[in-house]
């Protein structure tokens, strides 16, 4: 029902149509009033819905929505032409992979060095068609984000995870390859070496390839072609 109704909010389903109520809710989706409030309560925590007087619940509008709830971000990037939603989720990436990049080069346990390095062997095992090339290209980021030893930085790799997901498709659909295994490992060796400084313009030269790729192709009159999402 969760899934449901946040698809259907989403991609302005209720627009132009007030949302149900309860108990329509409830005959529709044949469910109890109990699962429809959790469910209503759920969405209302992710900034779709909001209950008022006198109008019942209705649906938030979009500048509303909470973009770092994973299922939010998952709906939004599920819609097709969602380019311009990718390339602001990278523009996030640039102001704090690099940096905790850099943190993970100054903090990083042997522990953390090796959950890196392992994301970085998953790639190229997938390369020979081995390992999975999305969930590899994953891991290696979310331990970069884990090894900063930030709590905050650890928290946003539900995020890229979300993200990453739609976002390297996409890219490597254009470059017509996976992603650059020298690239990643530049950071990995800055990492490993305690180069703070390298760590961060490796991670940045990352992340700016991947801003270069949809600016071009994102068909907003930055140039390129319109695109639409596989």
């Amino acid at each position: 029902m969760l899934e449901h109704l946040g698809r259907a909010i989403i991609v302005g389903e209720y627009n132009d149509a007030p949302f149900p109520t309860e108990a329509e809710l409830t005959q529709h989706h044949g469910v109890s009033r109990s699962v429809t409030r959790e469910a209503v309560k759920m969405l209302t925590a992710k900034g779709l819905l909001s209950a008022r007087p006198r109008q019942g619940t209705v649906v938030e509008p979009a500048e509303n929505w909470n973009l770092f709830d994973p299922d939010v971000l998952r709906w939004l990037l599920e819609r097709r032409a969602s380019v311009v939603l990718l390339r602001h989720f990278n523009q996030l990436r640039v102001a704090i992979e690099p940096e905790a990049a850099a943190l993970a080069a100054r903090f990083h346990q042997e522990d953390d060095l090796k959950l890196i390095s392992d994301g970085l062997d998953r790639m190229r095992e997938a390369e020979k068609g081995q390992d999975d090339t999305l969930s590899a290209d994953i891991a290696f980021h979310v331990a970069i984000l884990e090894a900063s030893e930030n709590p905050f930085y650890r928290q946003f790799r539900d995020v890229v995870s979300t993200a990453l997901q739609t976002s390297i498709r996409f890219t490597n659909k254009i470059k017509g390859h996976t992603a650059s295994i020298e690239d990643h490992g530049a950071v990995l060796d800055a990492i490993a070496n305690r180069d703070e400084d390298g760590a961060r313009r490796a991670m940045r030269h990352l992340i700016g390839e991947v801003l270069d790729l949809i600016g071009q192709d994102s068909g907003d009159g930055q140039g390129g072609r319109a695109a639409s999402l596989p």
